[in-house]
């Protein structure tokens, strides 16, 4: 049996290193192209080397993953796309793209082998009627419900969907200089929003992540990560106390960094008994 062929289309050189290493990992036995730094060119590699998946990033120059995904569709025989975007407001595009899933960036390894399951399926058995299941997954996906399989045609109430546990964020990537390090998210102390990027504060020192605290909040765990202002949300388990400033602002003193955290009014009351 041939392996299995992926291309990568991402123009972050650094993050799509990160994915082909995760990748590597999940899947010893594909195959991976050298990687599409853009849109145009990712959909002349498809066209050439007609991959049997391909990981794509959807706000790329030349053309969006969008635009390579619809071209994909008008082959004889496309790709499984798998989108992988630090924007989630793109899920519903990605979806009607016939996407075959949608990661956020960082892409967390556990959720990236769920989705080589889910590849790995779909090109082992193939279906013809693709569109109604991957917006089953997408309502699935948002809703954060498990699927419920079509009941038999008997007279039967149906089974109510059954609640997934939520997964949250275990280790982030971050960039340093030239460098991705993966950071367990016990080792980071805070994070701050810093224009489009977000700072992460470590226990060894400042990294940065291409993301926004917005797209970021919903991923991490809200009983370890307490947002305590609109820019920054702060491991509550690295807080020692809570200080009123002559001036009266709250701060925070942390366990392993020097900085002072400051708190809003918004979200004082969380640290009135501490």
């Amino acid at each position: 049996m041939t392996s299995p062929v992926a291309l990568i289309a991402e123009d972050e050189p650094l993050l799509a290193d990160a994915l082909r290493t995760l990748l590597a990992q999940t899947w010893p036995e594909l195959h991976v192209l050298p990687v599409a730094p853009d849109g145009t060119s990712a959909i002349a590699a498809i066209a050439q080397s007609h991959p049997d998946v391909v990981f794509l990033d959807i706000a790329m120059p030349g053309a969006t993953g969008i635009d390579v995904a619809r071209a994909c569709a008008r082959l004889a025989r496309p790709p499984q796309i798998v989108f992988v975007t630090a924007f989630d407001r793109f899920a519903l595009d990605a979806f009607d793209a016939a996407a075959v899933d949608y990661l956020l960036k960082p892409v967390e390894p556990g959720r990236l082998a769920r989705t080589v399951a889910r590849v790995r399926e779909r090109l082992a058995a193939p279906t013809g009627d693709t569109l109604s299941a991957l917006l089953t997954t997408l309502r699935t996906h948002l809703a954060g419900v498990a699927p419920v399989m079509a009941a038999a045609p008997v007279a039967q109430a149906p089974e109510p969907a059954v609640p997934m546990p939520r997964e949250y964020l275990q280790f982030v990537r971050a960039s340093v200089r030239d460098e991705v390090r993966i950071v367990p998210v016990e080792e980071i102390c805070f994070f701050e929003a810093a224009d489009k990027y977000v700072m992460v504060a470590t226990i060894d020192g400042d990294l940065l992540i291409r993301t926004s605290l917005r797209e970021l909040l919903p991923q991490l765990d809200p009983s370890r990560f307490w947002q305590v202002h609109r820019s920054t949300v702060v491991n509550v388990s690295e807080v020692v106390s809570a200080q009123h400033t002559p001036l009266g602002r709250l701060t925070l003193k942390l366990k392993r960094r020097k900085d002072r955290v400051a708190v809003s009014r918004q979200y004082a009351h969380l640290f009135r008994q501490m």
